[in-house]
């Protein structure tokens, strides 16, 4: 099953199988979780001190890549893949351990059209829905999505901001926030987005993706009573500097409530997003 960039990211998708005991690691990480199981059961370990233990411990030494099985447990988001600089290979593999060893979504961003289209066959096969974000170049395959909570609002200042604006919404909804994607209300026609204020009223945290002059983060942050989180982009002419000049002036807001993440980086502002709108679990 598959879901191209028009659908929305929200499901559920049934985890993979687990593994059997000791198949993740061999060595010392083995020996360990042994170890500390032997504990548990015998009673000299509480099950909260191995449960703490256990949020430290697992990762699929792949020989050229760590995959972090329980950044789920820790953080409570997933653990990303940056395509760009790997061989096909090598992220079919870090897929594949995701798969086998932990139940939380899988996220590959900056990936070819081809190395998307071989990891989504490789979901396909397990029976496993994936998400495909051409214009972004993320792939997904989502598990075990919580259910949506709060409210994250993203704005774009132009329609070409929104590549990064996807990237954001994906990555957003699969950590469990509820999402709303506003495009085109740059501050060069300001009536666009004061038409918007109710939203901006509701939202429990707002990103701002912005390119060219980036005026559109301080103007948000005026109006706003939650937390702005301004993702400066590479789009713009003149003496936009591939973003820079966006970075420098939403550093440099005057609106105090306003935190910048990276040129380009919609999967920092979604995950910062995210977490705001949720708040901290119950």
């Amino acid at each position: 099953m598959r879901r191209d960039e028009a659908a929305a990211p929200a499901g559920r998708a049934p985890a993979g199988p687990a593994a059997p005991a000791g198949r993740a690691q061999d060595g010392a990480y083995a020996a360990g979780l042994e170890e500390l199981l032997r504990a548990v059961a015998e009673g000299s370990v509480p099950v909260a001190a191995a449960l703490e233990s256990l949020r430290r411990l697992p990762f699929s030494d792949l020989g050229f890549a760590r995959v972090d099985h329980h950044r789920n447990l820790r953080q409570g988001i997933v653990e990303f893949v940056y395509a760009p600089g790997k061989t096909r290979k090598q992220l079919l593999a870090i897929v594949e351990a995701q798969l086998e060893h932990d139940e939380s979504s899988v996220v590959v961003t900056r990936v070819a059209a081809g190395d998307a289209a071989a990891i989504r066959v490789l979901a396909e096969k397990r029976g496993l829905e994936t998400i495909w974000r051409e214009r972004a170049g993320l792939v997904a395959i989502p598990r075990a999505v919580p259910e949506a909570r709060g409210r994250l609002l993203i704005l774009t200042a132009g329609t070409s901001d929104l590549p990064v604006a996807e990237e954001a919404e994906t990555v957003a909804s699969l950590l469990g926030a509820g999402v709303r994607v506003i495009g085109d209300v740059g501050v060069a026609g300001l009536h666009r987005l004061l038409g918007e204020q109710p939203e901006i009223e509701q939202a429990d945290a707002i990103v701002v993706i912005a390119g060219m002059d980036a005026a559109l983060a301080s103007v948000v942050g005026g109006l706003a009573r939650v937390p702005v989180i301004a993702c400066p982009t590479s789009v713009g002419y003149g003496a936009s500097f591939g973003g820079l000049s966006a970075l420098l002036a939403m550093l440099s807001s005057c609106a105090p409530g306003v935190a910048v993440v990276g040129i380009d980086d919609g999967v920092g502002a979604g995950t910062v997003g995210a977490l705001i709108a949720r708040g901290r679990p119950a």
